[in-house]
């Protein structure tokens, strides 16, 4: 992270606080638009994104890509790309499934386990940390671009019932 970097940390108590958070979120996404999310195992990088894809609009089930890695959804003329790079263990075997094609600027793309594409990820707009904590998940969001930049800048007009702290 560099001095430009901004960063925003919410409180999220339960499932419920985390659908809200997402709900609110969802309202300022739009392609092109790329999205990291890390946690430990069990920390809820699965569930907060398929909130997002809920408020966003997708319809129906939203199945987790552990095992296909990639699951695509189209929704109001809106492409989301969901992966999950936790089973990639070298960057070919995202060379040989196309990844870089899916990062069009129609598309918004969440990736879990980043840091397994290597150098074939895109610069992210933004990234989420889940920590789990005692009562909850402190979820840690950093903008690396201006796009990043401004849709953090709704965090002022969040719901009062969603915590913000310090990161």
């Amino acid at each position: 992270m560099n001095s430009s970097d901004q960063s925003v940390s919410f409180f999220l108590q339960d499932e419920e606080a985390s659908n809200r958070w997402a709900s609110q979120w969802a309202q300022q996404l739009s392609a092109p638009l790329v999205m990291t999310f890390s946690g430990e195992i069990g920390a809820g990088k699965t569930t907060l994104i398929r909130a997002m894809l809920r408020a966003l609009g997708v319809q129906g089930a939203i199945k987790s890509p552990t095992f296909s890695l990639v699951e695509s959804y189209v929704c109001h003329e809106l492409t989301i790309h969901h992966f999950d790079l936790y089973r990639i263990h070298q960057e070919d075997e995202l060379e040989y499934m196309g990844f870089r094609e899916f990062f069009s600027p129609h598309a918004l793309c969440c990736i879990e386990w980043p840091e397994h594409a290597g150098s074939l990820l895109p610069k992210a707009d933004l990234h989420s940390e889940l920590r789990l904590e005692k009562d909850g998940r402190r979820l840690i969001v950093t903008a690396f671009s201006l796009k990043g930049q401004s849709i953090l800048a709704w965090s002022d007009a969040l719901d009062p019932t969603i915590e913000q702290g310090d990161t």
